[in-house]
């Protein structure tokens, strides 16, 4: 695919929401270029998209669990895609629901030609959950590239929060060695441009942010 000319410095700015889907006969037609952002629930997902674009309410923000139900879709250019996955983990919601998504998003990264990239949402306090290293887990098995958002970095001194890093990284490197990995906050704008850069490279298009 040839590199798509972008004239702005941050094309992420003309993200506009398209529409929501819960089964896989609802997803758009398989052209373009989609980049998904998954995380498990209340890690800061929505506030990182918001960051991303510059679009403080694209994506709506609550300390309430689960709050993502549907697979949500903004439409930044012609044919390329922000995706923004349900967040998974402690969601109160029913084991059938669970499950049904379970199911979803694993055919999702495993089945969908047109996803070039994950963006894999981790509280920099929290991270390679459970649910994390499930979903390291299918993108090995799909060979998705990932590129892990250690958010909430706030919360830390920057020393404490390079010492996470340096031990989730050394993980990785036994484990996912294709996957990258950052320090992010969308609090304090830490981590932006690294984001929109492995961004991007996926959408394969050129900017100078």
């Amino acid at each position: 695919m040839a590199e798509t000319d972008v004239h702005q410095p941050n094309p992420y700015r003309n993200a506009e929401f398209l529409l929501s889907v819960n089964k896989w006969s609802q997803l758009p037609a398989d052209s373009g270029v989609e980049v998904a952002f998954a995380g498990r629930s209340n890690a800061g997902k929505s506030s990182a998209i918001n960051a991303i674009t510059d679009i403080k309410s694209l994506c709506r923000t609550s300390k309430t669990p689960g709050r993502t139900q549907m697979i949500n879709y903004f439409r930044i250019a012609e044919n390329r895609h922000l995706v923004d996955l349900p967040g998974y983990g402690y969601a109160k919601v029913p084991v059938k629901v669970k499950q049904h998504w379970q199911n979803l998003l694993e055919r999702y990264l495993v089945e969908r030609p047109v996803l070039k990239g994950v963006v894999m949402i981790m509280d920099v306090r929290r991270p390679l959950t459970e649910y994390d290293v499930l979903m390291l887990q299918w993108c090995q098995r799909a060979e998705m590239p990932a590129h892990i958002l250690l958010t909430k970095a706030d919360k830390f001194k920057r020393g404490a929060a390079q010492n996470i890093l340096l031990k989730v990284k050394r993980t990785l490197k036994e484990e996912y060695p294709d996957t990258s990995i950052q320090l992010f906050s969308a609090l304090k704008k830490t981590g932006l441009e690294e984001a929109r850069t492995r961004l991007d490279s996926w959408f394969n298009w050129q900017i100078n942010h």
